[in-house]
């Protein structure tokens, strides 16, 4: 039986899965999230980086700018990132930035996670705020998404 933290979990990265495919249909990687404060989405994502060809357009770098800009302030201590990626270093450095609360992530990146796969920057200990993260929510249907992505695109450079 699962817990309310792990069904509550599912039900938001369901909702970041909602902003990967809107990637997916523009052409994108399909990676999203979703920023999640008192119970309630706040701040949405989805990768832009080809659409509007800027290196920080990534998921998480656009919820996390909505959100600062919703709550007026660059700390989101009381929200939680919600993403179909395990995040890059870029990502992860600016998680640590925004002091957010906690991290949850579906698909491991094996060539640039940062929440434990190739590294953890979320809870490296020299930092001064550090990221409790929950993975693998989820995390076969953002990868099945991914591999399906990539195999189209192959199939279409061919």
């Amino acid at each position: 039986m699962k817990t309310n933290v792990q069904l509550a979990d599912e039900m938001f990265m369901e909702e970041a899965i909602a902003e990967a495919e809107k990637a997916a249909n523009k052409g994108e990687v399909p990676i999203g999230a979703v920023i999640v404060r008192e119970g309630k989405v706040i701040a949405r994502g989805h990768n832009m980086r080809e659409q509007i060809q800027q290196t920080t357009a990534h998921a998480e770098m656009i919820a996390i700018k909505e959100a600062c800009e919703l709550v007026n302030s660059w700390r989101l201590e009381e929200c939680t990132l919600y993403v179909t990626l395990e995040p890059c270093p870029m990502c992860a450095g600016a998680i640590v930035q925004s002091r957010m609360k906690r991290v949850v992530y579906g698909a491991a990146d094996l060539k640039a996670g940062c929440c434990g796969t190739l590294m953890n920057l979320l809870d490296e200990p020299r930092f001064n705020h550090q990221v409790p993260f929950t993975s693998g929510v989820l995390g076969d249907r953002s990868s099945l998404m991914l591999k399906t992505f990539f195999k189209e695109l192959r199939k279409k450079n061919k």
